[in-house]
């Protein structure tokens, strides 16, 4: 009984049931009460040491818990249940060592009980016992310490996921609090109580019910201990890691080098942080990121998860890259053969590169200005038949691309006179050409111009031509048509124009004749 390597508590324990025996064989000496004494003492002064570990443990586990409710919330809930029931029954044993003490009065000089004579029981023979049963107290007892194990089975399988680190430690309270009748020494089968407690010497059960609390401490110094570490080994599981692919961008040029790494990470629902700062939010231990996509070229995203570990926090930044490519909402369709600009006007173009920022694009030819927005220009051409625009990008693995295009340059078309707005043959009267606007108009062309008529030739049939300065008949023109007739024909010729709206200095084209016929 005494062999083997025994823990300090288990030698006690043993001893404490040789004296039992030893009590059943010899008539009791006041040695062996006072050694019951002094092992009361030492049950007390454990059971105050585990008091005060079990404490911290349990702090530990709720400050764990409150911290990452994910990980060690379970640990948590289990714990605080077996507190409580733990509290319950070492309370109620502590009332039940008030009848072992029944009448006993502390010594006033050694501020200790009278181990010597606490011979007798009486008291818990006569109220735990009726006959040869128990009385109502003693069903009472049998109850609580039938309700302290199923309440304790129920508590250690509260948690699914910790149930089998507890499962030890509800195996040892089911046989230390085992409320079963007993054989005792000579075969005779007796109830739990009675074989305990029943014609024992007032301090021999007074020990025996401290080493009942010592045995729900221990129990609760296991639990406790069980729970941390199956919470910790829980939330180092390899189950709960996965292999992740971390490139150091989300997109890459053809030919150009990928570089990355492979990582182990982790986010299941008990990795909870206290706070996230970043495009997104937290959904089963991740980071959701949901976001606008920002402007062409490399992106950058950032932020920071913040956890709280034993009472300090702890700042875990990120930060990762990607890139923006135009969207592909539309063809590249290009006619080789009109790829114009004109002389003299501010020609727009959108100049780009795939998968580039335009901060990082170059583009130049002679008379190309940025406009405003990104990737818009205005070219302006000016001498010269051709006008070649280059462009250079510079990636984000710093290398440059380069691509070039060939512009023709033509000059603005002659636009066609008009009277009334009118081009071509116009059929009126006479008084209607005379207050009538020689104007200019440039149809079908790509932009809008305003022409401003500055001279145009008047000729009436038979008549000498008359030079107009202006954009109206004048008085000799009017005297002209006063000798007209019906079906003659007047021809506005010469038409010179200028642009108006724009500060190019262009040099336009005569305007097409327009001819006005009597009626």
């Amino acid at each position: 009984m005494a062999g083997g390597k025994l823990t300090p508590r288990q030698k006690m324990i043993n001893l404490m049931y040789l004296v039992f025996i030893a009590m059943l064989a010899l008539n009791m000496s006041k040695e062996v009460l006072s050694a019951f004494g002094l092992m009361n003492e030492k049950f007390e002064t454990a059971n105050t040491a585990s008091a005060t570990n079990n404490a911290k443990l349990l702090a530990t586990i709720d400050q764990k818990g409150s911290e990452n409710a994910g990980q060690f919330g379970p640990a948590k809930n289990a714990a605080d249940k077996i507190a409580a029931i733990s509290k319950d029954f070492y309370e109620y044993v502590e009332t039940l060592k008030a009848d072992a003490t029944f009448g006993v009065e502390i010594d006033k000089e050694t501020g200790k009980l009278p181990y010597e004579a606490m011979d007798k029981g009486p008291h818990i023979d006569e109220t735990w016992f009726k006959g040869d049963k128990y009385s109502s107290k003693g069903d009472e007892i049998i109850a609580k310490i039938n309700k302290y194990v199923a309440d304790m089975k129920v508590a250690a399988a509260s948690e699914p996921t910790l149930a089998t680190k507890l499962g030890p430690v509800v195996k040892d309270i089911e046989s230390k609090f085992n409320t079963a009748d007993v054989k005792d020494h000579e075969g005779v089968t007796k109830k739990y109580l009675s074989y305990n407690f029943e014609h024992f010497p007032a301090i021999a059960s007074l020990a025996k019910l401290t080493a009942w609390q010592n045995d729900i401490k221990k129990a609760e110094f296991d639990s406790y201990n069980n729970l941390l570490g199956g919470a910790a080994i829980e939330a180092a599981s390899m189950n709960n890691y996965t292999a992740m692919v971390v490139l150091e961008k989300s997109a890459y040029f053809q030919g150009e080098a990928v570089k990355g790494k492979v990582v182990l990470g982790r986010y299941d629902e008990s990795t909870k942080p206290t706070s996230f700062q970043g495009p997104g939010k937290i959904e089963n231990g991740q980071a959701v990121i949901s976001m606008t996509a920002g402007s062409v070229g490399e992106q950058t995203i950032n932020g920071k998860f913040t956890f709280v570990e034993n009472g300090k926090t702890i700042p875990l930044p990120f930060e990762g890259k990607y890139v923006v490519v135009p969207r592909p909402n539309s063809a590249n369709i290009s006619a080789d053969k009109m790829n114009v600009v004109y002389r003299g006007l501010p020609n727009p173009m959108t100049i780009s590169f795939a998968g580039i920022g335009d901060n990082f694009v170059n583009a130049s030819a002679p008379g190309l200005t940025k406009s405003g927005g990104n990737g818009k220009y205005n070219l302006n051409p000016q001498s010269g038949t051709e006008v070649k625009v280059t462009v250079s990008g510079k990636m984000t693995d710093g290398k440059t691309v380069t691509d070039m295009k060939v512009f023709r340059i033509k000059n603005i078309p002659a636009p066609a006179g008009a009277i009334g707005g009118q081009c071509g043959v116009i059929k009126g009267a006479k008084s209607r050409l005379q207050v009538s606007q020689v104007s200019a108009v440039l149809k079908d062309f790509l932009y809008d111009l305003n022409f401003q008529v500055t001279r145009f030739t008047f000729k009436a049939p038979g008549q000498p031509a008359i030079i107009v300065n202006g954009d109206r008949v004048n008085a000799q023109c009017a005297s002209a048509l006063a000798r007209v007739t019906k079906g003659d024909q007047i021809t506005i010729s010469e038409i010179k124009t200028k642009i108006v709206g724009t500060d190019a200095k262009i040099v336009t084209q005569d305007a097409a004749p327009v001819v006005y016929e009597i009626q």
